[in-house]
């Protein structure tokens, strides 16, 4: 499938149509949901409270994945806006869980300097010129299971029934979750190169 074509399956709105959808509202309710997260951790320190917030969060990124292709909602927009929901909520939920000692310290560090490198780079090659590198399967697979690991952390250190579960679902997310990720954020130095220097024909040729 050429590059055109994928263009014409997958991101079918356009204008105000590709803004006002509900995979969109979601994104955006998402990141208006982390400083909740936040109190609920560290203020009011109710680990169980945050850890369903958190874990409620984790889930509606499939959601909105979903709504948005089985309804035709998929925009330009919200390729953007999703994956940085994601970002936003691990880079603060991994430093306020390190602060409140409920996750380990090397993975909650591991994930969190995954998660700056590639939001870093994304800056540069948006400032240089590239084009937009769409997130892979690999890379929406290992932050959806990061998504779960975090929250079920949380939840094995709170006081809510069945911890025991949540502690050991809680590594059955996360090492598949860190390696995942991490090699699908190695996968994106090629697609990263290739799409600046895309970036750079496109304007040339203009």
């Amino acid at each position: 499938m050429s590059s055109r074509e994928e263009q014409r399956e997958f991101t079918p709105r356009t204008g105000w149509s590709g803004v006002w959808t509900l995979p969109n509202a979601i994104s955006v309710a998402r990141i208006a949901c982390i400083p909740w997260f936040v109190w609920l951790l560290l203020g009011t320190e109710d680990r169980t409270a945050a850890a369903l917030l958190l874990g409620a969060l984790g889930a509606t990124d499939w959601v909105d994945g979903w709504i948005a292709r089985r309804f035709d909602q998929i925009s330009d927009i919200g390729k953007v806006l999703d994956p940085t929901a994601d970002r936003l909520l691990l880079v603060v939920a991994a430093p306020a869980m390190i602060i409140d000692g409920s996750v380990p310290t090397w993975f909650a560090a591991a994930a969190l300097l995954r998660e700056v490198l590639i939001g870093v780079a994304a800056l540069l090659l948006a400032g240089f010129g590239a084009r937009r590198i769409d997130v892979t399967w690999w890379g929406k697979t290992g932050t959806f299971a990061l998504l779960f690991a975090f929250p079920c952390f949380l939840a094995g250190e709170s006081t809510i029934t069945g911890r025991p579960f949540f502690a050991v679902a809680a590594w059955i997310f996360a090492i598949p979750g860190l390696l995942i990720a991490w090699w699908a954020g190695l996968g994106y130095v090629p697609e990263g190169l290739r799409a600046l220097r895309e970036g750079r024909a496109a304007r040339e040729g203009a």
